[in-house]
C-alpha cells in the first residue's frame, strides 16, 4: 500500500464507504506479511516510495510466485529482478499478469504503464552492457520515471555520445553503465552538471576480474558528481536515479 492507496483508504473510511472490519483487514498486514519463508514488506512504499523489489536467485519459484502474488495484491509494477525463464513461466501459471524481459532478466508483475517524470538517461557503453542497462531503464520506468537510452555509446567511439550532448545535458541524473575499463561514466561527469551514477559490469576479457576493474576505475573517477553502485547493480542505480529525480520534480 503506497500513500495514494493508504490516502484514499482513509477517506473511504471517513465517508462511510468502507466499514472498519474492512479497512482493518486491509491494513492489518502492515508493515509486513509472514509467509514464513518470507516476510514481505508492505510497509516499504510508505516509507522509501517504492514498493519492495524481489531479487530472485537464491529463491525457488514457488517462493518468488508467493512473495510477487501477496505484493501484487497491494502494488502494480511489482518489480523482481534476475528472474530466469522457469520464474516467468510459474508465474505466468499461477495466473499473474506479467511481463517478462528476457534479456534483463527483469519480471513486471501487474505491470501497468504510468506517467513518467523528468528525465532520467541510462547510457550504455558497448551493446554487451545492454542487460544491465536495460534493468536500469526498465526499472526506472516502473517507477514512474522518464527514461531515455542512449547505447552503443563508448569511449571507443567518443562521437557517438557527443551526439547526444544535448538529450544528456537536459537529464536530471544519467545512470552510465559500462565494462572494460569503465571509462564512460568520467566522460559523460566531465562534459555535463548533472549526478552520474556509473555501473559497472562483468563484461570484459580476463584483466578486467568481472567488472573489478571497472569499479576501480569508476571509484577513481576524477569527474565530479559520479557515484558507483555495485557490479551490474542496475537496480540499485535506477532506484538511485529515481529518487534524485522525483526530488528534483517536485521543487520544479
Amino acid at each position: 500500500m503506497d500513500r495514494a492507496a493508504l490516502r484514499k483508504l482513509l477517506e473511504d473510511l471517513e465517508a462511510g464507504r468502507v466499514g472498519i472490519e474492512a479497512a482493518f483487514t486491509r491494513l492489518r498486514d502492515l508493515p509486513y506479511e509472514d509467509l514464513r519463508f518470507a516476510k514481505v514488506d508492505h510497509h516499504r512504499a510508505l516509507r522509501g516510495g517504492a514498493a519492495e523489489a524481489v531479487f530472485c536467485p537464491g529463491k525457488t519459484p514457488e517462493q518468488i510466485v508467493g512473495i510477487v502474488e501477496r505484493l501484487a495484491a497491494h502494488h502494480t509494477n511489482v518489480v523482481a529482478t534476475r528472474a530466469e525463464a522457469e520464474v516467468a513461466a510459474a508465474v505466468a501459471a499461477a495466473g499473474l499478469p506479467h511481463t517478462y524481459h528476457a534479456a534483463s532478466r527483469v519480471l513486471l508483475v501487474r505491470p501497468e504503464r504510468v506517467e513518467g517524470v523528468g528525465l532520467i538517461v541510462v547510457a550504455a557503453a558497448g551493446t554487451a552492457d545492454l542487460p544491465v542497462a536495460e534493468e536500469a531503464a526498465l526499472v526506472a520506468e516502473a517507477l514512474a520515471n522518464r527514461v531515455e537510452r542512449v547505447y552503443d555509446c563508448g569511449v571507443a567511439g567518443l562521437h557517438r555520445l557527443l551526439d547526444h550532448y544535448d538529450l544528456l545535458a537536459a537529464a536530471n541524473v544519467i545512470v552510465a553503465v559500462a565494462g572494460m575499463e569503465g571509462a564512460l561514466p568520467s566522460v559523460i561527469g566531465g562534459l555535463v552538471d548533472r549526478p552520474v551514477i556509473a555501473v559497472p559490469t562483468s563484461v570484459g576479457y580476463g584483466a578486467s576480474f568481472g567488472g573489478l576493474a571497472a569499479l576501480l576505475a569508476m571509484l577513481n573517477s576524477c569527474a565530479p558528481g559520479v557515484s558507483v553502485v555495485n557490479i551490474d547493480n542496475g537496480y540499485g542505480a535506477a532506484h538511485q536515479a529515481s529518487q534524485i529525480n522525483h526530488l528534483v520534480a517536485k521543487v520544479r
